[in-house]
Parts: structure tokens; sequence; C-alpha cells
């Protein structure tokens, strides 16, 4: 029994948008509907009614309308996020491209491979110096002080190193060129050493992080790689988006937020930072969230109002919870060189910060800055950049940094 054209065309009109269809579908429909839905023979009853073209009043109306039940929009809001969550997309902290977790072997080429510009820089020369002699000659202690002055280590951890090798050469306890790479390793590596604690992320809730540093050095692409880190050990993380003084800097830190799967605190442009990351901070702690890292407007030392909005943001973070900032960290631009140090002896006289930060290793060869930056603060370097992938954001080992450092010098 074919319905009348005009009943085919008023039935063509019954059908709903895709996006009704969907969530008619998600209402779970009444039996009868649902049949009709399943099967595409009514039943005799449904035959009937169609061939005199008289659908059911119910059924009519909602065709016509095309406007789910309360209880399909009502299932429909919920299935909205709420505003205030991130948007999970692809975590940053998986490598593009199919690629397992390195090894240790692995992450030991990676670190020399990564360092690779910087052993370029002064260990490569002083290299050259001591290639093809078997014994050393006193004239070279010239050279040797001149690479070490003109290696971005910093004029102060260059002259120490320098004095404390020629008094070496003098006692003849270095009698060739092996005994002087291994002298010069031992001491890189107890000037990195820095004596502190490690950083305990556990020893607070929420543990609250404040990174500051001027603009360019890569600061918030580092709080967005510690952001991925954290949240890949397991813990709750909330970002602060405390910059509120450059263009963009927000949605930067969304993007990182909505790629990392972490939640983003933010106000209005121009808004006060000490305000945002002050509700960050409350919001971490209402939620039982394990780590807050807060942004902060980049600066230098002839910006007087914004090193002292930095010291604002520094008390309401305390006033927020006790005890915080937890850890302060200063990112630095290892392809600055000796500027590197000026920026962190600058910021120290503003607020003082328990750990550095040092990235773009890879792109420069004036890495040894870290010598100096560490030797001249004595500040433990708690990350080392040496690449774009979010593993290659580091946890510092003096060990393992000296021993890539050197390793095609000996």
């Amino acid at each position: 029994a074919k319905p009348e054209p005009a009943v085919e065309e008023e039935a063509a009109k019954a059908k709903p948008e895709p996006a009704v269809e969907e969530e008619a579908a998600k209402a779970k429909p009444q039996p009868a509907v649902e049949e009709k839905a399943a099967k595409a023979k009514p039943e005799p009853a449904v035959e009937a009614k169609a061939a005199k073209a008289k659908p059911e009043p119910a059924v009519e109306a909602k065709a016509a309308k095309a406007k789910p039940q309360p209880a399909v929009e009502e299932k429909a809001a919920k299935a909205k996020p709420e505003p205030a969550t991130a948007v999970v997309v692809e975590p940053v902290a998986k490598p593009r491209g199919p690629e397992p977790k390195l090894a240790r072997e692995d992450e030991r080429v990676r670190l020399t491979k990564g360092l690779s510009k910087t052993r370029k820089g002064f260990v490569a020369r002083l290299g050259r110096l001591f290639r093809g002699k078997k014994e050393l000659d006193p004239n070279l202690l010239e050279e040797i002080e001149e690479v070490l002055l003109t290696a971005d280590i910093g004029v102060k951890t260059s002259q120490k190193l320098f004095e404390e090798l020629k008094d070496a050469l003098d006692r003849k306890s270095l009698q060739d060129q092996e005994s002087i790479w291994r002298f010069l390793k031992t001491r890189a590596s107890q000037i990195l050493m820095v004596d502190a604690s490690a950083l305990d992320l556990d020893a607070a809730r929420p543990f609250v992080i404040l990174t500051i540093g001027v603009n360019g050095v890569g600061k918030t692409t580092t709080i967005g790689k510690l952001a991925a880190k954290f949240h890949q050990q397991g813990k709750s993380v909330l970002l602060a988006a405390g910059d509120t003084f450059r263009a963009a800097a927000v949605e930067q830190l969304q993007v990182w937020g909505q790629r990392v799967g972490v939640e983003v605190v933010q106000g209005k442009a121009k808004t006060d930072p000490s305000a945002v990351i002050f509700d960050a901070i409350k919001k971490a702690r209402d939620e039982n969230i394990d780590v807050v890292i807060a942004d902060t407007a980049g600066r230098l030392h002839t910006k007087v109002g914004l090193m002292d909005e930095l010291k604002k943001v520094h008390r309401v973070m305390g006033k927020a919870q006790e005890g915080a900032p937890h850890e302060t960290l200063l990112v630095l631009d290892a392809t600055t060189g000796q500027n590197a140090i000026q920026q962190a002896l600058l910021f120290k006289e503003a607020v003082s910060f328990s750990g550095i930060v040092l990235t773009k290793l890879d792109g420069t060869a004036k890495g040894g800055v870290i010598l100096g930056v560490c030797d001249e603060l004595n500040v433990p370097v708690r990350f080392i950049g040496i690449g774009e992938r979010t593993e290659d954001l580091r946890d510092f080992s003096a060990d393992a940094f000296v021993d890539a450092l050197f390793s095609e010098a000996e």
C-alpha cells in the first residue's frame, strides 16, 4: 500500500535534521518509535496508518517540530563540556610519529647529540690545542687561558678554572692531555653539583611553581613541557596565565593546555597577574590539584614597574597558600652566552629563585655558560632543553651532562 505523493512529501519533510537524528538516537525513544527506526517495514497497524496518510498526532507533532523531548535536551546539555574544562586534544607529551620511550642508552646518545654544538665551543678548542702533543708545553698556558676566557663560561669561573689548572701543572700532577681532561671533567662536575634539595612535587598540595625570565627565552614553552612531563607522571596540573602584559601570551598558554590536557586559569587582558595566580591557587586547593605552574610577564631590569609587579606576585602567592611559591624557576636562553649570567644576577636582586631552566642548548656553542651560572649563583639547574620535543626538556644530571660534553674530546 504506497502512500499518495502528498504523503511521501509529508514523510520527507518529517525527517529530522542529522543533528536531530543523532539526538533522537541518544535519547532512547519509546519502543514504538525505536522499532520504526530499526525496521524498514512498519508493523501492520503502522502500514494501515501510512496508507491512510494519517500519522498519529504525537508522531506528527514530533516530525513537524523536530525537537527532542525534555529528556533528550537534558542529555544533550550534559554532553557538552563545562566552559572551564580544557579541551583535550593529542597530548604534546607524545612524540610526533611512532617513537617508543627512550632507553637509557638512547637517552645518553640523545643528550650527546643535543650538546654537539656546545661541545664545539671551548671543549673542541682545547682539544685542538692538545692534539698530537704527547707532552704538555708550558707555552700552551696562555692559549688555554684565552680559550677559557672567551668560552662564555663567565670571566669569574674561567679565571678560577685556569688558576687551578696552572697550579696543577706547576705541581706536575698533570702530565699529559688525558690527565687534563680528567681534571676538567672533575671540576666541571663539582661546579654543576650545587648543594640543594631535589625538586619534590609531593612536598605540598598544590605544589606551586613560579616561572620567571625575559621575553624570548622559551618560558611559556617550558611551562607547557613541564605540564606534559608532570601529567605523564600521574600528577594533576593547573596552569595560571599570569603573563597579562604580552599580547597573545594567554592564547599561547591555552594552546599548550589543550595539547597537554590541563586547564588554564586566565583573566581579562591587562588584568592584575597577582589576582589571576591567586585564583588559580585557590581553585587548585578546592579541587585538590597536585601542581600549579604560574606564568609571568617577561621583563628586564630596566622595567622597574614589571620588577615591582614580580615582587607583588611573589607576596600574593604566599597569601594564597603558605610557603608558595614552593619553587621559582628562572628560565635562561643558552644562546645568549654570558648575558644569561647577567640576567640571572639582576633577577636575583628582585626576587629569589630556587632553580634554573637552561633552554636551547642544542642550538648554540655557548652552552658552557651553565658552568658560570652555577658557579656564580650557587643555584641548581633543574632542567635543560636540548630540542623541540617535549621529552627534550630533561631533568638535569651533572654527571650525564659532563660525560656528554666531553664525550668526543678525550
